[in-house]
C-alpha cells in the first residue's frame, strides 16, 4: 500500500500491528504452511504439524506473537502470514473504510472478544476460536439453558458475524489467493 503516515510507515502496517486478531487464535485455530516452510517455521518457534498433506501448518495462537510480531521481518516469515489480507485490510487499502474507522472497528472488536472470553468455560484449549465453536456446538445440544448462558451464547454468535462480515473470516483457517 502506498498511502503513508508522516513517519513513512502504511497504512496497512498500522492497521495489521495494531489488529493483530489473525496472529492471536481469536480469527483462526491454525495456519496453512507450504511444505519448503516447516522446517524453518519450526526453527522459529512455531508449533507446526505436518502428518497430514492437506493440514500442513502451525497452531495458533501463534506462539511469535507478542503483542505484535516478532518475525515480521524475518527471511522466514511465512506466506501465508505475509499473503493474508482480511476484509477491513482490504477495504483500508481501497480506502472505502479509512484507517481511523478500522482501528475504532478493532477496538470495538476486541472489546467483544474480552467480554466473551471472560464469560467463556474454562478449557485445555487455548485457542479461543476453538473454544467459541465448541461452546457454540454445546450451547445448541443443551436444551433448558440458563439465561446467562443463553445470553452467552448470543454474544457469541454476534462476534461470529462481526468476525465474518468485518474481517471475511468464515472458517477455521486462514484461506490465501495463491495467485
Amino acid at each position: 500500500m502506498e498511502d503513508k503516515d508522516g513517519a513513512g510507515t502504511s497504512q496497512a502496517n498500522i492497521l495489521c500491528k495494531a489488529c493483530g486478531l489473525c496472529c492471536t487464535g481469536h480469527l483462526f485455530v491454525w495456519a496453512k504452511l507450504r511444505p519448503a516452510e516447516l522446517d524453518p517455521a519450526e526453527a522459529l518457534g512455531l508449533t507446526v504439524f505436518r502428518s497430514d498433506p492437506r493440514q500442513r501448518g502451525f497452531s495458533q495462537p501463534c506462539p511469535v506473537w507478542r503483542g505484535q510480531c516478532t518475525i515480521y521481518d524475518s527471511p522466514h516469515y511465512p506466506h501465508v502470514c505475509r499473503a493474508y489480507k482480511c476484509k477491513l485490510l482490504k477495504e483500508v487499502i481501497r480506502k472505502t473504510t479509512s484507517l481511523s474507522e478500522a482501528l475504532m472497528l478493532i477496538d470495538w472488536t476486541k472489546g467483544m472478544i474480552s467480554e466473551v472470553e471472560s464469560r467463556l468455560p474454562i478449557s485445555a484449549r487455548d485457542n479461543f476460536r476453538e473454544r467459541l465453536v465448541t461452546y457454540l456446538e454445546q450451547a445448541r445440544a443443551a436444551t433448558g439453558q440458563h439465561e446467562a448462558e443463553i445470553e452467552l451464547g448470543q454474544k457469541v454468535e454476534e462476534l461470529l458475524r462481526l468476525y465474518e462480515q468485518a474481517f471475511g473470516v468464515d472458517d477455521l483457517v486462514e484461506r490465501v489467493d495463491e495467485t
